[in-house]
């Protein structure tokens, strides 16, 4: 026995034949043929009956002689629908109520009539029961003008009321109508439970729709309502009507023109074999096994189904052909019974075994069986033909796997692949990998910016907030040194300011030495000189200050050559590697190769000889020797309108005239050299000192700039985070909206802050713990910063984040600065260290954005093997819409109870299987049972030869099978309570 399970087929369970008591309209001429005829050619095809009629089944035995004699051969199953009137009132009548009677006992005829002839009318002061004769009888006492015992029976079945108590007990009682007996009830207003109005009634109406396992209507909202997608939940419905129920719908055809057309082409659907369980296995689990409607719902495209496998060159193999259902496929057997085999073979024909599935295993995974058995397969194939009609043939022991023009067609989560992804050494990339790509396929391809994966994506959404917070920790990174210089030259104040007054005092005393030098009567040539002196060192600064400017200027020339030659062309390389999707040509980024918005060459060469014509100038031309005696200077011209070569003449005339002595001259000319050369020192040392007290109010400002550039990187972060968290959106739209088992799955993204590596770092590396103070300790510094930084690290705002690291340098910088490991004095060192200190207090290189993936509350690193891989399932089954290949799983129970099992995985292979192809290995009783698998393949092997492997068969089948459900419980552990919880609160006996 090997079928495909359970399939849709139409069945009409409501359709009257030529014959039929009441409202018999085919005619008074021999209507079979044409009405048999009609329900051949039906389209779609009809391939079961329920025949209907009133009390009896007079129309019922016509229609087998009928099928006996050849008619209907598309036809494979034929049942009796015997419809009562109750005697509870409907809008245009009373409720009608239909028993669909099991044909599989051979004295079910005789049986149900024992049953119907249990039910009592009573009138006319009589009681008369529900068989054909008495019907008669009931109709001639109605009209004693009857002669014609058909027109009695005809009239008798309009007045025959079944009371609905009554009908109630008399199923209750027999054993035989509770195994072979489905209720169905008219659902509509006419003469249907929905026309029963009046409150009074309303009980009588939920008791009546609680009695049956059928309701028959061919409306959507009845439907949903029904199987608890509507205003009432399905608790409720076990609550008030004893569970679910599917509702079917016939044609109801009382004249030829009607036969096996419903209204709209509402015909009706059942999956499962042709066989009255599969109407049984309707009841049970009417939301997938029923259906209303001109087509049967669709599950997986044709084109992504495997419809058959077959393995040829393989003796060991005596069942080498199988079909198999498009939906949930369940592989059953004893261990060492061929079950992973299948998987395995069916997987190979895929393209869908990893390189690792053929040999090479770690040696802490299992093999699988084809790596197991490659000496004894060697030559063997597998040919799946797949639901569009392509053919693949692969070899068994892989030497045609992976070529460069394969690719996997299915999906096989082996043990192998899930020990990999989900071993107990931790989280494997493989796994992580596996989500991201599920997230990535979860946005639209208009989404994904032509990104080939989540790594792209994540990239192109993300990189222009990592490099802003790149130029923003540069920018960090130069402000940093530059305050540490501002800091150096505030140290210098003090410093500085005593040089000043040492040159200062140092001036004086050379100026008191150089007027004892004088000899009387040269007071004013000395006056003289001295104001010439002055006017000279005023010039000599000049020409000081404009040789650094002249200095200056040719260092920038250096640095635009540079910038032309190397700088700006390296920019712009940068540029384009970092904008790699702009498609921008190499013309077009040209335009952005950095240049000078003026003629900076021209400028520069033009300032370079301004500074030299200046110090031309100044400096003036050489002046000739006179005499020494005139003059060269007027008494009332502007000394700073002179060159200094003429005031310099000068000078050295008045010299001579100032001491006759030659050896007075030459130190008082050395003097007037010395005091000239501190003047300068003087001048140099103001300069400092002006920039050093400017120094604090540059340095606030630079901390100012910092702090807002710290807060701009924190920006970034969170437009980071931000981004990272659209990548998630789509995702958790769903899982929000989500229950059960997916709504345990949750995504956050989130900054996290190593306070401890960041402390650490600075502890060891940058701070003399050995020094007194308040960071003396180890973990001083990491307390301090946890307390007062890791929240707001992680959870603030971009001001809320600058406001607490200002706060915290408030604190704590001068304790910081008390633990280095140089005295300021050792300039050099201490310049060094101030840089690397300001550099590690406002690093961030510590703050990370992780995306966390969390089941039950519990990140998916603290889980264990099994829970990951429930989630992994989680992936297949739930979230992954966009891969509608097979799904093949080698038992996905693993690791977990049976309850874990019914609790998350029953669910998500239930709707994994509504769109795409499911295969799987298991043991698990639950898993084949509730989840209403719809092809069982039941594997078995036989002794195993020495040197060889044993011959494996195969047997598949539906629930709705007798002997497939014997298998599943001798097989499978629990399979008993697993069909009892399943069919428990319903009145249907599913004898094995």
């Amino acid at each position: 026995m090997i079928s495909r399970g359970s399939e849709w087929h139409r069945w009409e369970p409501h359709i009257h034949a030529p014959g039929t008591i009441l409202n018999n309209q085919f005619g008074s001429a021999d209507p079979w043929n044409s009405y048999l005829t009609t329900i051949e050619e039906s389209v779609p095809k009809i391939e079961v009956i329920a025949v209907t009629d009133y009390y009896v089944t007079g129309t019922y035995e016509e229609f087998l002689k009928h099928k006996a004699a050849g008619r209907l051969p598309g036809v494979s199953l034929i049942f009796p629908n015997i419809e009562l009137r109750l005697d509870v009132a409907a809008k245009t009548g009373f409720v009608n109520l239909h028993l669909l009677v099991s044909p599989e006992d051979p004295k079910h005829l005789s049986e149900v009539n024992r049953i119907l002839k249990r039910l009592q009318f009573n009138a006319f002061n009589d009681r008369f029961d529900c068989t054909p004769e008495e019907l008669i009888k009931l109709g001639k006492r109605a009209d004693s003008s009857i002669i014609d015992d058909g027109a009695a029976l005809r009239l008798g079945a309009t007045q025959f009321k079944v009371n609905f108590d009554q009908l109630r007990k008399v199923i209750g009682e027999s054993e035989w109508a509770k195994k072979n007996i489905l209720i169905a009830v008219a659902g509509g207003t006419g003469d249907g439970t929905s026309g029963v109005r009046q409150a009074a009634d309303v009980t009588v109406r939920q008791e009546i729709e609680k009695f049956a396992h059928i309701i028959f209507s061919s409306s959507i909202a009845q439907r949903e309502f029904w199987i608890g997608q509507k205003s009432v939940s399905i608790d409720e419905l076990r609550s008030r009507y004893d569970g679910c129920k599917p509702c079917l719908h016939g044609s109801d055809s009382h004249e030829l023109k009607s036969v096996g057309k419903p209204v709209d082409n509402r015909f009706s659907w059942i999956k499962g074999a042709l066989e009255f369980d599969s109407l049984r296995q309707a009841c049970i689990d009417p939301g997938s096994r029923a259906y209303v409607g001109e087509k049967p719902p669709t599950t997986a495209m044709p084109s992504q189904v495997i419809s058959h496998v077959k393995i040829d060159n393989a003796d060991w193999v005596t069942t080498p052909e199988i079909p198999l259902n498009p939906g949930l496929v369940a592989i059953i057997g004893a261990r060492g019974s061929g079950k992973t085999a299948l998987a395995d073979m069916i997987s190979a024909g895929c393209d869908a075994i990893a390189p690792t599935g053929w040999g090479g295993v770690n040696e802490n995974i299992s093999a699988s069986f084809l790596a197991r058995a490659s000496s004894h397969i060697v030559g063997a194939t597998t040919t799946l033909t797949w639901g569009g009609g392509v053919t693949v043939t692969r070899l068994l022991d892989g030497r045609d796997a992976n070529g460069p023009m394969s690719f996997p067609r299915a999906r096989y989560l082996s043990q192998q692949f899930v020990e990999e992804l989900c071993s107990a050494k931790g989280i494997s990339d493989g796994l992580v990998n596996e989500i991201e790509r599920v997230i990535f396929e979860s946005h639209s391809k208009d989404d994904c910016e032509w990104a080939l994966d989540f790594s792209e994506l994540r990239d192109q959404r993300t990189s222009r907030f990592k490099q802003a917070q790149e130029r923003e920790a540069e920018s960090i990174t130069d402000i940093s040194d530059r305050i540490a210089t501002e800091f150096e030259k505030e140290s210098l104040v003090a410093t500085l300011t005593k040089l000043v007054e040492q040159k200062k005092k140092l001036i004086t005393d050379y100026s008191a030495d150089r007027k004892k030098l004088l000899i009387k009567g040269a007071e004013t040539q000395v006056v003289r000189h001295t104001q010439l002196s002055e006017a000279a060192q005023r010039l000599r600064n000049k020409i000081q200050s404009l040789g650094n400017q002249r200095r200056s200027f040719i260092a920038l020339q250096d640095e635009v050559r540079s910038m032309r030659a190397t700088g700006a062309p390296e920019m712009l390389r940068q540029a384009q590697t970092r904008h790699t999707n702009s498609g921008l040509n190499q013309k077009q980024w040209e335009e952005f190769l950095l240049i000078y918005k003026g003629d900076v060459d021209k400028s520069l060469s033009s300032y370079i000889d301004w500074a030299d014509n200046e110090i031309l100038k100044i400096n003036g031309v050489a002046v000739p020797v006179g005499d020494p005696n005139i003059s060269l200077i007027p008494d009332n011209i502007d000394l700073s309108t002179l060159p200094l070569t003429l005031i310099v003449a000068e000078m050295t005339r008045l010299e001579a005239l100032i001491s006759a002595d030659k050896i007075l001259r030459d130190q008082y000319t050395a003097l007037t050299s010395r005091i000239a050369q501190e003047n300068s020192a003087l001048q140099t040392f103001e300069v400092r000192l002006k920039d050093a007290i400017g120094a604090a109010g540059r340095r606030r400002e630079l901390q100012s700039e910092r702090d807002s550039s710290y807060a701009r990187i924190f920006e970034a972060i969170n437009n980071e985070q931000n981004a990272l968290a659209d990548l998630y959106a789509p995702l958790m739209a769903r899982l929000t909206a989500s229950s059960g088992t997916l709504k345990k799955l949750s995504f956050s993204v989130r900054r996290i802050a190593d306070v401890q590596s960041w402390g650490s770092f600075a502890e060891e590396e940058l701070l003399d713990r050995r020094k007194a103070g308040p960071f003396y300790g180890r973990g001083s510094l990491i307390s301090a910063a946890t307390e007062a930084l890791k929240s707001v690290w992680e959870i603030g705002t971009a001001a809320e984040v600058q406001a607490a690291m200002t706060a915290f340098t408030a604190k704590y910088l001068k304790d910081l600065l008390s633990h280095a490991p140089f005295n300021p004095t050792q300039q050099t060192e201490y310049r060094d260290w101030t840089k690397q200190f300001a550099h590690w207090l406002f690093r961030t290189d510590h703050i990370t954005i992780r995306y966390e993936i969390s089941y039950d509350g519990v990140d998916i690193r603290k889980l264990s093997p099994g829970t990951r891989g429930v989630v992994l399932l989680l992936l297949y089954l739930a979230l992954d819409d966009s891969d509608d290949r097979p799904l093949i799983i080698d038992q996905p129970e693993e690791n977990l109870d049976p309850k874990s099992v019914f609790d998350e995985l029953v669910s998500l292979f239930i709707s994994a299987k509504k769109r795409r192809q499911v295969i799987m290995v298991t043991h698990n009783a639950n898993l084949v049972i509730n989840t209403d698998a719809d092809q069982i393949i039941v594997a078995e092997a036989g002794p195993h030869p020495s040197g060889g492997l044993p011959p494996i068969s195969y047997v598949a089948g539906g629930l709705e099978n007798a002997a497939i459900r014997k298998a599943v419980c001798d097989i499978l552990e629990g399979g008993e309570a697993a069909f009892r919880e399943r069919a428990r609160r319903l009145r249907v006996r599913l004898d094995r």
